[in-house]
């Protein structure tokens, strides 16, 4: 009888196993739609290269200028689930060069490797599949056009279960979604096109959105602000600010002063964005005016939401 039960227990073990086999397996981009896509549009690949903040992860630490289009890689991103280190993207043997545009495009939209493996969600693929095709072999062209860098990536730092990224197939039922973040009543272009930018491109929900204890963002709560999963040195959180119409927000802000702002830096008070954002504008600023102003547009047209934040 003993025996039997632990038969059983086996085989409910294996099939369990090829249940989570199955249902964690990476989807591919689909390969006919890659190849009936244009060449890669270098000038149009730069301003999805501004948009989305390659440099803000991928260049050196403490880089500035030119040198933030060298994309070495080394930021570390400390969070509870441990340390994530951006890794070496430019068009090098260490980084990107051997890369096919599908590979790329598995990567970007879907969050997978190029060996098949699932990427952790420290990379904003959660916003970037809602990316364009096209888009994405336009900002390939581009990233096939900067420096090379040799420095070897480092690995992640994480612990057990973090570490088994297999089981990320299962996160991404829960929260990879191409569906837009807010429906929004017949927007004209210029919404549609901040609505591209901001959930899209820009991922700015990544930062301004609250996270569940899974790490998935708190949707009812889009923009809201959040306590930072990133913390210092010392273990601190920031916060990051509510950027909707509601209490703590930004009601009072213009689309005029959003778009001087996202271009310079400055608020309507003439203080300066500091933080994570001196980052932000260093790209938003490289942005065309009316893509900008696009962004300020989607930002006052979205529901109002009170601070998304309780504690520091």
């Amino acid at each position: 009888m003993k025996r039997k039960l632990i038969s059983a227990a086996l085989l409910c073990g294996l099939a369990g196993s090829g249940v989570f086999w199955f249902l964690t397996q990476p989807v591919h981009i689909d390969r006919t739609a890659i190849d009936k896509l244009a060449a890669g549009d270098v000038k149009n690949g730069e301003q999805v290269f501004y948009a989305g903040g390659c440099a803000s992860c991928h260049a050196a630490p403490g880089a500035e200028g030119e040198a933030r289009l060298v994309l070495s890689g080394g930021h570390e991103l400390k969070t509870d689930f441990g340390t994530f280190t951006a890794p070496n993207i430019s068009p090098s043997a260490a980084g990107i060069k051997d890369w096919t545009l599908a590979e790329f495009s598995d990567a970007m939209l879907q969050g997978i490797g190029r060996n098949g493996e699932h990427l952790y969600p420290s990379f904003p693929y959660t916003s970037y599949t809602r990316m364009k095709l096209q888009d994405v072999a336009d900002l390939y062209a581009f990233m096939k056009t900067l420096p090379a860098s040799d420095e070897v990536s480092k690995p992640h730092e994480l612990g057990f279960p973090y570490n088994i990224r297999r089981g990320l197939g299962l996160w991404k039922m829960l929260y990879l979604d191409k569906a837009p973040a807010v429906q929004l009543n017949n927007p004209d272009t210029q919404l549609q096109r901040g609505q591209y930018l901001v959930e899209a491109l820009g991922h700015c929900g990544e930062c301004h959105t609250p996270r569940n204890i899974l790490g998935g963002l708190e949707m009812t709560k889009w923009l809201a602000g959040a306590v930072s999963a990133e913390t210092d040195s010392q273990g601190r959180r920031g916060i990051v600010p509510n950027i909707t119409d509601g209490e703590g927000g930004i009601s009072s802000w213009s689309v005029s002063d959003i778009a001087y702002g996202l271009e310079t830096g400055f608020t309507p008070d003439f203080d300066s964005m500091g933080g994570a954002m001196t980052d932000v504008i260093a790209n938003t600023s490289k942005l065309q005016p009316a893509d900008r102003e696009a962004i300020a547009v989607y930002l006052k047209a979205i529901p109002a939401h009170k601070n998304g934040y309780t504690s520091q």
